[in-house]
């Protein structure tokens, strides 16, 4: 596909990007530690922390999915994001205080204090494999346009470039961390606000609307249908689509160790909280310009006669091929470049934590030292404890380059079996994935019972197989689908079965 804009003009930008972000990484990483690495030593800005969240909850897969989504289901999208601000109101007033009582710097330490060893690895796995998962298929739409738009015609082949992406982010984020993250988040942010802008912008002036045309003609368009109340058989009912939206928000945010680890890098709970309120509030009218923007895109392809293509997901990058100006294709891409590094970045280092605190943890005195005082290396001044830290600094940071190579190799499979709609996809593994962490935390902080420590991942295996198989039936038997409520079904079987097998 090729593009209207010079590769070189963009080859520029993208460089000229990337120099910002390692001036960045430069000045924010001269005190080099895993304390700085893991939580920014809990001195982060609570606004940079909350508008640098906003774009790593999009991410580059929503500036090319939500438009498109509107062309299947409308701006029923909207239905999961008020579920999702009653969802972040849960996460600040339930979740961040237990995390900061605890003094935590893995949210999944939790399990442990309250049910054992075994609770407290299931519970890291869990989050490693499936995250590692979830990051590979944004990666992979970051990877996937510039490979279309810009390297196929080098012809680079498709693994230099996803490995050239990753590195990118590891240049810019294995020194400082969250430290890093919490400021190029917030500048990556602000480039994905302008880059929808000025896409809606070009998408207007292309209909020759004015700003009240636009509203006027997204409003009376077919498209605009925005809540299904009674049709109870459908996967965008309200009440499934609100209630999926509170409990997604809930395991992709408040029990997701990438969204908390950014979080607890402020200074104390209140500012977290604030934090997570402000970041929610935000959330739900960016989501609503991407599909304004996905209306305008099917309004002027009904206007000119415009032949869609069959996979919903190529919509938007055909329109930056064909239908935008040089200057918005080049942001367009610079704008996936920076939706993808905001989410990824904080995914990668989040991951390279949970192994390094919680697996490596039960494997050397030294880290559990560590872990049981939640310092990350900050004990008392000592030489032998000095290069101890050291140590732990060199073997964090080959923690961190083992993951971004597993996530290469991960994104190159996902390309080879994605074959639906991108957000549906992450949606799917949050489901089935993170269904267990919503039993286990909800058992945790809802009941006082214990459980029996060594069922827990034989139970965590299990719930998804259970999920399912209803599913299956369900769907065979009575031509019922589920949505995004598996994530719902899934938590409560793993709930009831940790029931069973309580102390």
């Amino acid at each position: 596909m090729k593009i209207n804009v010079s590769p070189t003009f963009v080859i520029i930008i993208l460089l000229l990007y990337f120099g910002i972000l390692m001036l960045i990484s430069r000045l924010t990483s001269r005190k080099e530690s895993n304390a700085e690495f893991f939580v920014a030593s809990r001195k982060s800005k609570w606004q940079l922390v909350a508008f640098g969240m906003i774009g790593s909850s999009v991410s580059g897969i929503s500036l090319v999915a939500v438009p498109a989504m509107v062309q299947v289901s409308g701006f029923t999208y909207l239905q999961i994001c008020l579920g999702f601000i009653v969802g972040y109101i849960v996460v600040a007033m339930v979740l961040l205080p237990v995390y900061y009582k605890n003094n935590l710097t893995s949210i999944y330490g939790y399990l442990e204090q309250r049910f054992g060893n075994f609770s407290h690895k299931t519970g890291s796995w869990f989050f490693i494999i499936s995250k590692i998962i979830i990051s590979a298929s944004k990666l992979y739409v970051a990877a996937l346009v510039l490979q279309q738009f810009l390297f196929s015609q080098w012809n680079v082949p498709f693994w230099l470039t996803i490995t050239l992406l990753v590195t990118m982010i590891w240049l810019y984020t294995f020194r400082g961390g969250i430290k890093t993250i919490v400021f190029t988040d917030a500048l990556q942010s602000l480039v994905l606000f302008l880059v929808i802008i000025l896409m809606l912008c070009n998408m207007a002036d292309l209909l020759k609307f004015s700003f009240f045309d636009t509203i006027k003609s997204i409003n009376s368009s077919e498209f605009s249908k925005t809540f299904v109340f009674f049709d109870v058989v459908s996967p965008q009912n309200f009440f499934k689509q609100f209630f999926s939206g509170i409990f997604i928000v809930i395991v992709m945010t408040g029990l997701s160790q990438d969204m908390m680890q950014t979080t607890l890098s402020c200074k104390n709970l209140k500012e977290a909280k604030k934090n997570m309120l402000w970041y929610g509030t935000g959330f739900v009218p960016l989501n609503l310009l991407l599909l304004a923007l996905g209306a305008l895109m099917l309004i002027f392809a009904e206007k000119e006669g415009v032949i869609l293509p069959d996979k919903i997901d190529k919509i938007v990058p055909m329109f930056c091929a064909q239908y935008f100006s040089s200057v918005v294709c080049a942001l367009f891409i610079l704008g996936i470049i920076a939706a993808t590094f905001n989410s990824a970045d904080s995914a990668l280092t989040s991951i390279a934590t949970i192994f390094f605190v919680d697996v490596l943890a039960s494997t050397s005195l030294s880290y559990r030292t560590h872990k049981n005082q939640h310092s990350c290396g900050l004990d008392p001044q000592s030489s032998e404890k000095k290069e101890s830290r050291n140590d732990e600094v060199r073997l964090r940071k080959w923690v961190y380059f083992g993951v971004c190579v597993v996530t290469v190799f991960f994104v190159l499979m996902f390309a080879n079996v994605q074959n639906k709609s991108l957000l549906d996809t992450i949606y799917t593994i949050v489901g089935y994935a993170y269904g267990p962490l919503l039993g286990l935390f909800a058992f945790g902080l809802f009941t006082k019972m214990q459980v029996k420590d060594r069922a827990i991942p034989f139970l965590a295996i299990l719930s998804p197989i259970l999920t399912y198989g209803i599913f299956y039936f369900c769907k065979t038997k009575f031509s019922y689908s589920f949505g995004y409520e598996i994530l719902l079904i899934n938590g409560i079987i793993m709930f009831v079965m940790m029931l069973i097998f309580r102390k």
